[in-house]
C-alpha cells in the first residue's frame, strides 16, 4: 500500500455479504438499519466489490464484520474470508476481524490465529449487539491478547441503527455502548490502541472526555455525515484531538462521496484537515512512521 498516493483512509467500513451470499447480519436488523439510514435497498457489495470501489477513488478501507453469534443466533461472516479477501486487494484494504467475546478462550486462540496467520490489523466490537459490557471481565482475556499483539480495538459507542424501530430494538441494549464503559478498559490495559466508534450520541461529552484523558483513545467519525455533527465534537477535532480523529464512513450505508462532500463544507483548519483524512489513521495502523505515543503502544 502506497500511503503517499492516498487520499484518505476510511477506518470504518462493513463487509455485509459473503461470497456464498450469507449476511452478516438477520434480515429484521439488517432491515432496520437500512430504514435508519435511509439506505433501503441499498446494494450489499463484497470484499471485491469494495476494493474496486475504494481503488477507483485512490483510498484505503478498513473492513470488518461483527461476530454477535450469541446474542443473535446468527453466524458471522467468517473474518478468514474478510482478510483473505483483503489480501487479494492489500493496496486499498486493510483487514480488520471481529470476535464475539462470549467465545472465551476459544475466542482468544482466533485472535492470535487471525493475527499471525491472515494478517488482521485490528478487532471490532459492538457491544451493544453482541450483548456485554465493555468493561465485563469475560472479554479481559480478548483483550489482553489484542493489547500483546499491538493491534487497536474499535469499540462502537453511542445509539445504533441496527434494531432501531423494531419492537424492544430486537434486543440490543443501547447502554452497553456508554463510551464511560470503554474508559475502564484504557485504565485496565493502558497500552491498548482503542478507537471510539461514531459520533457517540447521546454521550459526546463522554467520548470527548476519555479521547483527551486516556493517550491511546481515538475517535472515529463514522455513522454520520459531518454536517450533523456536535459542535463540540467539530471544536475538539480542530484542537485536543487533532491528531486522533478518524475519518471513517460506515459503508455501505454511508458512501464516503457523501461523506466527503458534507466534510468539505465543515469548519475545520486547513492544517487539520489531512490528519483527519489519512494521516492520523495511517499513523495508528502503523502504515507509516508512527508518532511516539504509538511507538511506546507498539513496545507494549
Amino acid at each position: 500500500m502506497n500511503v503517499d498516493e492516498l487520499v484518505a483512509i476510511d477506518v470504518h467500513t462493513h463487509a455485509e455479504i459473503s461470497a456464498d451470499g450469507h449476511a452478516s447480519l438477520p434480515p429484521e436488523l439488517m432491515e432496520a438499519s437500512e430504514k435508519y439510514f435511509g439506505a433501503h435497498g441499498h446494494r450489499q457489495p463484497t470484499v471485491d466489490e469494495m476494493a474496486a470501489y475504494y481503488r477507483e477513488r485512490k483510498m484505503a478501507a478498513v473492513v470488518f464484520t461483527v461476530d454477535a453469534e450469541h446474542a443473535t443466533g446468527h453466524p458471522p461472516i467468517p473474518n478468514e474470508e474478510v482478510a483473505e479477501a483483503c489480501a487479494r486487494h492489500s493496496d486499498t484494504l486493510i483487514p480488520f476481524a471481529s470476535i464475539d467475546p462470549w467465545r472465551g478462550k476459544a475466542g482468544v486462540r482466533m485472535a492470535r490465529r487471525l493475527v499471525e496467520e491472515y494478517g488482521v490489523r485490528g478487532f471490532k466490537f459492538h457491544p451493544s449487539m453482541q450483548g456485554f459490557a465493555p468493561n465485563d471481565p469475560i472479554a479481559y482475556p480478548l483483550y489482553e491478547a489484542i493489547e500483546e499483539m499491538g493491534v487497536p480495538a474499535l469499540f462502537h459507542t453511542g445509539q445504533t441503527g441496527i434494531g432501531a424501530g423494531v419492537p424492544g430494538g430486537g434486543g440490543i441494549r443501547l447502554k452497553y455502548s456508554d463510551p464511560m464503559l470503554v474508559d475502564d478498559v484504557a485504565v485496565d490495559f493502558p497500552h491498548l490502541r482503542i478507537i471510539l466508534a461514531h459520533p457517540s450520541f447521546p454521550w459526546q461529552d463522554e467520548a470527548l472526555a476519555v479521547a483527551v484523558h486516556k493517550p491511546y483513545v481515538h475517535i472515529d467519525l463514522s455513522g454520520w455525515s459531518p454536517k450533523y455533527f456536535p459542535p463540540q465534537l467539530v471544536r475538539y477535532a480542530n484542537t485536543l484531538l487533532k491528531d486522533k480523529v478518524l475519518f471513517g464512513s460506515d459503508y455501505p450505508v454511508i458512501t464516503p462521496d457523501r461523506w466527503l462532500a458534507d466534510f468539505d463544507r465543515l469548519e475545520i483548519k486547513p492544517e487539520v484537515r489531512p490528519k483527519i483524512l489519512k494521516n492520523n489513521a495511517a499513523r495508528l495502523l502503523g502504515l507509516t512512521g508512527a508518532g511516539p505515543a504509538d511507538k511506546e503502544a507498539n513496545r507494549s
